[in-house]
């Protein structure tokens, strides 16, 4: 990288997929509610891909703010289920709940990348996949939820497809790395065209 780039992220695994990748960063969290901002922009009828963005935007502008030179990365995941989204579930009831109400039907994961520097969005995409989850049972989500709770609790949508989430499925449309909350590929082509990457 011939310039920093900073990670505004606490998320394991987008730190990890930068470095499998090969790209050197550092991990600075922005501090943003993002509760506050998400039912703000909700109650202006904000679509949930403009959430995804806003939100990611907001939190490389805050950490690239302070991080002159830098390159900072922001990231945003929001589910999309029946044009309404779906957060991280607080209680396992809750994520119980969420999986019942997804069974046998749709919905769309959008993960949101903001580049910032010196302040301003300088990069952005949004990538977007479909899900189509199985007719599961009630005995298995309530098990699946029982057996992996402390893993899906800061999953949105409340389930891993990277773990035993992924029987929840019958049909997946899209990038997997955008299911795992980053736009990788997108990313990785702007950083090589930009020169920060060898060609």
């Amino acid at each position: 990288m011939s310039q920093p780039l900073i990670l505004a992220s606490g998320s394991e695994i987008r730190a990890q997929l930068l470095s499998q990748a090969g790209v050197r960063h550092t991990v600075l969290p922005a501090r943003v509610d993002e509760d506050m901002v998400r039912q703000s922009l909700q109650a202006e009828d904000a679509s949930p891909r403009d959430v995804a963005d806003t939100l990611a935007e907001l939190k490389a502008r805050k950490v690239s703010e302070k991080s002159p030179g830098a390159l900072v990365l922001g990231c945003d995941q929001v589910l999309d289920h029946e044009g309404g989204i779906l957060s991280k579930p607080q209680t396992p009831d809750a994520a119980v709940a969420q999986l019942r109400a997804m069974r046998s039907g749709r919905h769309i994961l959008l993960s949101a990348a903001v580049v910032c520097e010196d302040g301003k969005p300088i990069w952005r995409h949004v990538g977007q996949v479909r899900l189509y989850m199985r007719d599961a049972s009630d005995e298995f989500i309530d098990g699946y939820v029982a057996r992996n709770w402390d893993s899906i609790r800061h999953s949105v949508g409340a389930y891993k497809l990277e773990e035993e989430g992924v029987r929840l499925f019958t049909r997946i449309e899209g990038d997997y790395f955008n299911v795992l909350g980053l736009p990788l590929l997108e990313l990785l082509s702007w950083l090589t065209l930009r020169g920060d990457l060898e060609r």
